[in-house]
């Protein structure tokens, strides 16, 4: 036994039989392949790591120039809101009115207050002019809304019902004649509402309905304008 035993010991291995099993090779393979997948990871989330304290170094410096900007931007609006609707109070009431934006900032969020002056006097838009101003202005202020809307979302189109309310008579041509050019300039759909004779609307207007109530209910008659006259003929 013992001599049969040093025989098998003293036999020669072959190369074949030290090679682990395939399944074994095979899990090796994927477990390689992992650990490269791993350290790419790895070294990825390390370059995003880097540049997220970049950034967080100075995320104050930029929040701070984001919001100096957007000041200056909105400074810029009210300025050409200003500009814009104190040529409408003067052209439609012809009168050496101004309108003054005081914007304060809270919390991240801009509050404006609306003013007119006269002459260096400030005075209350509800007031003045027995609320003839506050009507010229709502129609700006209104027009400026509509346009940061998207369009692909909103259409443009503003219905002005008794915008000319407070006006005189004579006054509303004026009106009407700063809404239309507007609404042209920006592309705008206007819809306007009055109590007043259409004969006021006829310059500008591109279609006019008059509604009449009567016993049977309202009447509705176009009323043509001197500018379908012209084109007409």
């Amino acid at each position: 036994m013992n001599d049969e035993f040093s025989a098998q010991s003293d036999a020669t291995v072959t190369p074949a039989e030290l090679r682990p099993p395939l399944s074994l090779q095979r899990r090796c393979w994927e477990l390689s392949a992992v650990r490269k997948q791993k350290e790419k990871d790895q070294a990825q989330l390390k370059q995003q790591l880097q540049e997220t304290e970049q950034y967080l170094a100075i995320s104050e410096q930029v929040t701070e120039a984001l919001e100096t900007l957007s000041g200056q931007l909105f400074e810029q609006e009210l300025q050409m809101i200003q500009e814009k609707l104190t040529i409408a109070l003067q052209e439609v009431l012809e009168q050496p009115l101004k309108l003054k934006a005081v914007a304060e900032w809270k919390r991240n969020a801009a509050t404006v207050e609306f003013q007119i002056e006269r002459e260096g006097n400030t005075e209350d838009i509800m007031r003045g002019q027995g609320g003839s101003v506050a009507n010229i202005l709502s129609v700006g202020l209104r027009m400026f809304a509509l346009m940061t809307l998207d369009e692909k979302e909103h259409r443009r189109v503003l219905v002005l019902d008794e915008q000319d309310c407070w006006l005189r008579p004579d006054l509303v041509p004026r009106l009407v004649k700063i809404i239309h050019e507007a609404g042209q300039a920006l592309g705008f759909q206007i819809i306007m509402i009055s109590h007043h004779d259409p004969v006021m609307f006829e310059r500008y207007a591109d279609t006019i309905f008059q509604f009449t109530p009567s016993p049977e209910g309202v009447q509705v008659e176009r009323v043509e304008t001197d500018r379908q006259q012209n084109e007409s003929t």
